[in-house]
């Protein structure tokens, strides 16, 4: 390769916070197009897949980077510093997936103190052995000197609440269509909408896109967990008394676990213009309750197993909510 061609090439980082990894196997999922994002792009960091520090990182010139994949949420001091870093360095930082966008399944960790996380992890899971009560400590000296790890913050964040974000692709993970008709444009130059936008997906909410049958007057008297019932497939989840996040989410993933005959999750985020995906899911839930009497709403709510994790599954930290408030 010749180094005008060189020069013509994108440079492109992608970072793994406080998340499963599934997001950097949705780049993989990219299958030929990957050698398509090659073809444009130099991979410069990429921690699951290069023997790169993060010395090197800090080393590189500010702005050198074009697009940086920042996936996970910020969940201890390593993320933080990271994400600082990157912010730095890169042209674009995209918030890649749902725990960077709204903070994700890490994020249900707000739901609980720190000091309740740490107590049931190192004292009382069913597994755990730890007569001493002994935690990790962010320094620790031993004979062959001083360990560190990071610290373990508080809360969970969204990437936008530690750092400037200037796109968000939703998902868990996201799409991998999506990814490279993202990065696509990108590289060809064509417009791309406003800072701060939502790409990768659409305006409308899955129940747009949904297939499945439904009436203008849903009502139900119960609501069951998916294996409490048997899906006739072809009805709206909702109308069989099954939480399906559709109309709270975002749409653009192609409606693809209701196509595998389990219910929307939400992890796509809100719709454009709504703030808050549990609020909004509220709102559609009280309009289904058939009840005539205040005790008959309190039995038919109550069916509704751990709200606060259903509604806010992938959205706690980027939410009103937030946190839980101890």
């Amino acid at each position: 390769m010749t180094s005008e061609e060189n020069k013509s090439k994108l440079s492109l980082a992608i970072y793994w916070g406080a998340a499963c990894g599934g997001c950097c196997v949705s780049v993989l999922d990219t299958h030929e197009k990957l050698l398509d994002i090659v073809a444009a792009a130099d991979l410069v960091f990429w921690p699951i897949a290069m023997d790169i520090k993060y010395k090197d990182v800090e080393n590189m010139p500010d702005h050198s980077i074009d697009i940086t994949l920042f996936n996970g949420a910020v969940r201890n001091s390593e993320n933080k510093h990271m994400a600082l870093t990157l912010r730095k360095k890169s042209k674009i930082l995209i918030a890649y997936g749902a725990c960077a966008y709204l903070g994700g399944i890490p994020g249900l960790a707000n739901l609980f103190s720190r000091e309740e996380i740490l107590k049931r992890v190192y004292e009382e899971t069913e597994s755990t052995v730890n007569p001493d009560k002994v935690r990790p400590e962010p320094e620790t000296s031993v004979a062959e000197g001083k360990l560190d790890i990071p610290d373990f913050f508080d809360n969970v964040y969204p990437l936008n609440l530690i750092v400037d974000v200037d796109y968000y692709i939703p998902g868990c993970p996201p799409q991998s269509e999506r990814l490279v008709e993202v990065f696509t444009a990108i590289v060809s130059g064509k417009d791309l909408p406003p800072k701060g936008s939502v790409v990768g997906a659409n305006e409308k909410t899955n129940c747009d896109e949904c297939k499945r049958k439904r009436t203008d007057n849903k009502v139900v008297k119960q609501f069951y967990r998916p294996w409490e019932i048997m899906d006739d497939k072809e009805t709206c989840f909702l109308e069989q008394g099954v939480i399906c996040m559709g109309p709270a989410t975002r749409g653009g993933c192609g409606v693809r676990c209701v196509e595998g005959n389990s219910p929307c999750r939400g992890c796509y985020g809100p719709p454009a213009n709504v703030k808050d995906p549990g609020a909004k899911m509220m709102s559609a839930i009280g309009t289904m309750i058939d009840a005539n009497t205040p005790e008959e709403i309190d039995q038919i709510i109550e069916s509704i197993v751990d709200p606060a994790g259903l509604f806010y599954r992938f959205s706690v930290p980027g939410s009103i909510l937030g946190r839980k408030i101890q």
